[in-house]
């Protein structure tokens, strides 16, 4: 099944990082006026820095997550079966 889901895959990876980079944008421009801080300019603190690259990460993980597991249940609907496994539970020796 992974070979099969392996399309949407891709087109859910391109859809969640541009959809990501926008819900990002929008999230910043409500915190502050300039655009984010990038690490090699010097222009911001080094907090408002970790703090953007934090909010930014958080926020693309969030929208890749949902993507994918859009992705994951329309192949469920269009197949029947979810195309990855689940984890097997760990067994205590």
């Amino acid at each position: 099944m992974r070979i099969l889901y392996k399309p949407f895959a891709l087109i859910a990876g391109l859809i969640a990082a541009r959809l990501g980079r926008s819900v990002f944008q929008s999230v910043w421009a409500k915190i502050d006026e300039a655009p984010p801080p990038t690490a090699g300019t010097g222009e911001a603190s080094t907090a408002k820095l970790i703090g953007a690259q934090a909010l930014q990460a958080g926020v693309m993980a969030g929208v890749a997550a949902a993507v994918d597991r859009s992705f994951a249940r329309f192949f469920h609907h269009l197949i029947g079966v979810w195309p990855r496994k689940p984890p097997k539970p760990k067994t205590e020796d």
